[in-house]
């Protein structure tokens, strides 16, 4: 028996896994998928009821295939999911996820792969299946995501007009297992410049090209005054945006090339020819279906791979392993560069360091002029602001921030950055405006992924510090929250406009609603003696909430009057009617009653989950404590959740005891 009909393992069999590729035993990720997946890895002699696995068409696959039939044991092809890692894996990145194969492997063409079974006779027709396609199709367009993300989708491309011809390393398995070679490389070269005469060709060379890790089949002498290399990391989406044809003989951006809307022109035998959506230069006779591009997206991106979500150690769908690619991503491509960072208190610096420092330190600089000659991406804390950090970016604590406060030095789960201004100073136009402006519509998954993250939320009463407590009894009628907030903090400072004390609004809620009752929560910070804003409020109001759990008092009340608190964005999630006296970022889109002055260009009727998806999916990026990685919204709403986070330092909690004793300088901290 040769490898080519070794016998398929089928999943109903014993997982016993025989390995003969070092990697298998070496690369922690891969062997937790296949753990996860049901395999035991073991090494020696196979039994009759064991499986033999086998790296792609690896130089040690022989090893493998030779043990299969000599044992007569069933051969498992594993391989990279088609959405891998930010890097390639020659550069040592684990993979996303895996493509387990218990038939063959899905570039060879000369025998059915499970993916080639299911694309041939799997209905493809379940219509939450191909939902899920679209939306995951968009997203993936969305965020720039490809096999390998380590590129900036900003990097500019040739002008549009230009014909793209995919190059591959030289010796990948696809392109000698549909039996190409260097002269079938020339030749979609020249076919290229015969069907498009006069237009301008695009080698696009791969990336483990580019970093040296193995040759092209394209050499400079391929090149002409028609023919150029682009060898930039570059978005394959923006890439393909600019093509008028694509060329290529068996690479996977052929396939993101069909997501992207093109037929691209094939001269291998990849698996997505010969399902209607190529045009094949040497077709797979038995592949005769048609099908469409959620069609084969659902088989090839869903159904047939096994993701990996690196954050909860466990297999997990296509979205959740795509939302982990695209949050390492973003930090990725915001941070690869270094950023030089202003205005950061001392205490700040290792949580900012974790956060934004992974790929290259943190280089902290208060001195303007030397901060500009660091010549890197330079941000500050957005409450240091001054006239000389124009050019910036505004650094401050997201909305899901921590369990506990900021004030008694809890380090952030959450920040956001912002080039334009910040989201609490309405006197300028920010990033989170623009987003929240951008999610006026929201495709179906956009919409579903909100509405799951506002139930996460609210059923498990999360908020932006998360600290529990119990809530006091409450006479029935109608219930008035007044939310109090540091008086002296800059979102009061800066949008609170005229009633800018917790007494002025605590006056403008009882005049409203005189026979409610009214129920005034203070500010945790306040409560804690960290900051400014105490008050008596008895004289105004029928409860004072103290240390009670804001979440829980949510859920009891039917009205919130704020000047510019997070509680009203946290309110409009519960369903509660929202008062501003202010205007917080959440003001002016059509949800709230804006008693204060809203900017005019917010005039703007936006959705609640628009404004939830802008808000906490967009805006933060997210530090997952366990893992100390960046990480998606959900990950964060988990760890809050099972209470599994950051405690303060026997200094930080020192250091809170002193600011308690200072409460009236907290600009020395803050």
């Amino acid at each position: 028996m040769t490898g080519t009909d070794t016998k398929a393992a089928g999943p109903e069999k014993a997982r016993r896994l025989y390995v003969y590729n070092g990697g298998f035993l070496t690369q922690r990720r891969l062997r937790r998928i296949l753990h996860h997946a049901g395999y035991t890895i073991r090494v020696g002699r196979p039994g009759a009821n064991d499986l033999i696995g086998v790296w792609g068409n690896s130089p040690t696959a022989h090893r493998g295939l030779a043990a299969a039939t000599r044992h007569d044991v069933p051969v498992v092809r594993v391989e990279d999911a088609f959405l891998r890692s930010l890097f390639p894996g020659r550069a040592g990145a684990p993979p996303l996820g895996l493509l387990i194969d218990h038939k063959g492997a899905h570039f060879d063409p000369a025998h059915p792969s499970d993916l080639e079974v299911m694309l041939t006779t799997h209905p493809l027709d379940d219509s939450a299946l191909l939902d899920r396609a679209r939306g995951a199709m968009a997203r993936m367009a969305e965020a720039h995501l490809s096999k390998y993300t380590a590129f900036d989708p900003a990097r500019p491309v040739p002008d549009p007009g230009y014909v793209l011809v995919i190059d591959q390393t030289f010796g990948d398995a696809s392109v000698t297992a549909s039996g190409a070679d260097r002269n079938r490389f020339r030749e979609m070269l020249f076919v290229a410049l015969d069907e498009h005469p006069g237009a301008r060709i695009v080698i696009k060379t791969h990336p483990e090209t580019r970093a040296g890790h193995r040759p092209g089949y394209f050499t400079d002498a391929d090149l002409n005054d028609r023919v150029s290399f682009c060898s930039d990391p570059v978005s394959p989406w923006t890439l393909m945006e600019g093509a008028v044809g694509v060329y290529t003989v068996s690479s996977g951006l052929g396939f993101e090339a069909i997501l992207a809307g093109h037929k691209p022109r094939v001269f291998g035998q990849p698996f997505y020819a010969g399902w209607g959506l190529t045009q094949d230069e040497f077709p797979v006779q038995r592949r005769q279906r048609n099908l469409t591009r959620a069609q084969i997206f659902a088989a090839a991106m869903i159904l047939y791979p096994t993701w990996y979500d690196p954050h909860r150690d466990c297999l997990c769908g296509l979205e959740t392993a795509m939302e982990a690619l695209a949050a390492e991503t973003r930090a990725w491509r915001a941070d690869h560069r270094g950023w030089v960072a202003s205005g950061m208190r001392l205490w700040k610096r290792a949580p900012l360091q974790q956060a934004f420092g992974q790929w290259k330190a943190v280089t902290f600089e208060d001195t303007l002029a030397r901060a500009r000659a660091k010549g890197q991406p330079w941000m500050v804390w957005a409450g240091k602001a001054e006239v000389g950090h124009a050019d910036a970016v505004r650094v401050e604590d997201g909305f899901l921030r921590s369990r506990g406060l900021g004030a008694a030095l809890v380090p952030p789960l959450s920040l956001v950055t912002d080039a334009k201004g910040i989201y609490y100073d309405p006197a300028r136009a920010s990033d989170l405006e623009d987003m929240i402006r951008a999610r006026r519509t929201l495709r179906p998954d956009q919409s579903l992924r909100a509405e799951r993250l506002v139930a996460a939320l609210t059923q498990n009463a999360l908020s932006k510090y998360n600290l529990g407590g119990a809530v006091p009894d409450m006479p029935d009628g109608p219930r008035v929250l007044v939310v109090g907030q540091v008086e002296d903090d800059a979102s009061v400072r800066l949008g609170a406009g005229e009633v800018n004390t917790n007494a002025a609004l605590l006056a403008a809620a009882r005049a409203a609603h005189p026979d409610a009752t009214l129920i005034y929560k203070p500010h945790p910070d306040v409560e804690a003696g960290l900051r400014r804003g105490a008050v008596d409020a008895s004289a105004l109001a029928d409860v004072v909430a103290e240390n009670a759990d804001i979440a829980a008092l949510l859920d009891k009340v039917d009205t919130v009057w704020t000047m510019t608190s997070l509680s009203g964005f946290e309110a409009l999630m519960r369903g509660v009617h929202v008062v501003t006296t202010g205007a917080p970022f959440y003001a002016g889109w059509g949800l709230t009653e804006d008693r204060g002055t809203v900017p005019p260009r917010r005039r703007e009727d936006v959705p609640l989950l628009g404004l939830v998806h802008a808000t906490l999916i967009d805006y933060p990026r997210y530090f997952d404590p366990v893992t100390r990685t960046a990480c998606p919204v959900e990950v964060i709403v988990d760890r809050l959740r099972r209470d599994d986070v950051p405690r303060r330092g026997l200094a930080n909690r020192t250091l809170s005891k002193l600011q308690g004793l200072l409460a009236s300088q907290s600009h020395l901290w803050r």
